[in-house]
């Protein structure tokens, strides 16, 4: 991962700890930490975990970000797409930020917490990482990770140009149910079922290019 990638993940885990921070004094104690589909709390955790926890998984995740590159054995590094790793480095931590500060407002007012812009957040992330696919290359850490994938460039290759297509056209689907009200279960139902296709597909895939392989 490039240096600039580097430093916007570090201040994307940065502002989650500040944002924490700022608002901790206004929470209630325990704080509303789980909401249902209809946007009532049915969960909560007690302080300060409750108000952390997200910042605290995303120093976690910045920091497995730089190692698994450097993890990578040979014949499946992953420095041909750093800027394909980098680019979804920071987009997952920035909707772990925002998904922090949609929840951590939601405790302060006590109010409902609409699914709405999360699902619409996810499925920018989805329409993200499906304009990087292409790029990633095969790897244990990131992509489609079949075994029939791993097992050939061709299957990799094949599935992952698929995978890019329906990964955006999931998240659209996602994002235009949330804007245009269409209830939880259309996005919920695209970024479910999506990513089902092109593990189905890498098994038809390499099951036609190899008939004689064993199982």
């Amino acid at each position: 991962m490039s240096r600039p990638y580097r430093v916007l993940g570090f201040l994307l885990v940065v502002a989650g700890f500040a944002y924490a921070a700022f608002l901790s004094p206004r929470l209630p104690d325990p704080l509303p930490s789980h909401w249902d589909a209809a946007g009532r709390v049915n969960g909560t955790m007690p302080k300060p975990w409750g108000v952390f926890i997200v910042p605290l998984v995303m120093a976690v995740l910045w920091l497995l970000f730089l190692v698994l590159p450097r993890m990578s054995p040979r014949g499946f590094e992953m420095g041909s797409f750093a800027s394909a790793w980098g680019i979804l480095t920071v987009s997952i931590l920035a909707f772990m930020l925002f998904v922090e500060v949609l929840t951590l407002n939601a405790a302060q007012t006590r109010a409902n917490l609409s699914p709405k812009p999360i699902f619409a957040a996810i499925g920018v992330l989805f329409v993200v990482i499906g304009g990087v696919m292409r790029k990633v290359t095969r790897n244990f850490f990131a992509g489609i990770r079949t075994p029939w994938t791993l097992a050939s460039e061709e299957v990799w290759n094949r599935t992952h140009r698929l995978g890019s297509k329906i990964f955006m056209a999931a998240g659209l689907v996602a994002v235009a149910a949330a804007l245009f009200d269409l209830g939880w279960w259309v996005p919920l139902a695209a970024l479910l079922v999506g990513p089902l296709v092109p593990v189905i597909y890498s098994y038809m895939t390499y099951r036609r290019l190899y008939p004689h392989a064993t199982s």
